[in-house]
């Protein structure tokens, strides 16, 4: 079993054989990730192949029959000729997966899902207060990723057409702290932040995918305004929670979760403080005891 990745599939396919020293006829492949250009170098992605040769196979399916056929049995039903070809399919299935349960290449879909989900969001948190005193944007590796995502922020910028002069990147505690402004931040933002929250989940993906980074992202001064509008929106709340020990928020859009998730979390370090989605779809956060998940 070989993992193959190259520019394209097809130079994917010829490294395959070359390295399971057959044709390419001769292999049993799965895509793991098509290949994709990308814009002006960003979000570009190789193509990724799992292989293997397909005699491998067949010697898997002939030592299993080799077996059965020297079963002490001397003749097979119609029930268990039934079993014997499942057997034979599922050897078969199992080596043109290779088990690809294992492999982690692909991660949009894992960050589609998860990109406000409690479990991410808790382990932000968590990975925020672990390192908090601990920061390292000065390493070599650090002060490398800040520059590069800085420059190619610049140059996505450009293409989109935004009149933009400054993109500040710093990346420490594996966070991309990303600042940007300029004649157009208004612009990037959006009414009630809908492009902000499209910007901000474009940039996820890529950074998150390409570094392993989570991003903290501020244009002009959008993410100050609204944490002053979610303290006064949780007050009320807060006092609720103090009163009944328990409480939740109305449906909050898109950064205003986080938002709202690490301030409820400061402010009540003693409760079980979580994101949930609706029937609607829309996310709102809960507060309640431990060992007790469900709320009023």
């Amino acid at each position: 079993m070989k993992r193959i990745e190259a520019d394209t599939l097809e130079e994917a396919y010829s490294k395959a054989a070359k390295e399971l020293s057959c044709s390419v006829t001769e292999i049993n492949y799965e895509i793991v990730q098509h290949p994709t250009s990308g814009v002006m170098g960003l979000f570009k992605k190789t193509a990724i192949i799992i292989a293997v040769k397909k005699s491998i196979v067949q010697d898997k399916v002939i030592e299993k029959k080799e077996k059965i056929e020297q079963s002490p049995v001397e003749t097979i039903t119609e029930e268990k000729e039934v079993v014997v070809s499942k057997e034979i399919e599922e050897i078969t299935q199992e080596e043109r997966s290779i088990d690809f349960s294992n492999v982690t290449v692909e991660k949009k879909d894992e960050i589609v899902d998860g990109f406000f989900s409690e479990t991410s969001e808790e382990n932000l948190v968590e990975e925020k207060e672990e390192v908090i005193f601990d920061d390292d944007r000065d390493t070599p590796e650090n002060r490398e990723r800040s520059i590069e995502i800085e420059e190619k922020i610049q140059q996505l910028m450009k293409v989109a057409c935004f009149e933009i002069d400054t993109v500040e990147v710093d990346v420490f505690n594996g966070i991309a702290h990303i600042f940007i402004d300029g004649e157009d931040a208004a612009l990037l933002i959006g009414k009630e932040g809908y492009r902000y929250n499209a910007l901000s989940y474009m940039l996820f993906n890529w950074i998150n995918a390409q570094y392993n980074l989570y991003i903290k992202l501020e244009i002009a001064e959008f993410i100050q305004a609204q944490e002053e509008m979610i303290d006064n929106y949780l007050k009320p709340i807060a006092e609720h929670i103090l009163e009944h020990g328990k409480g939740k928020t109305k449906p909050l859009d898109g950064i205003l979760v986080q938002i709202a998730l690490e301030k409820l979390r400061a402010m009540f370090p003693d409760k079980y403080i979580a994101i949930k989605t609706g029937k609607d779809g829309k996310k709102f956060i809960i507060i309640n005891k431990f060992n007790t998940r469900k709320s009023d």
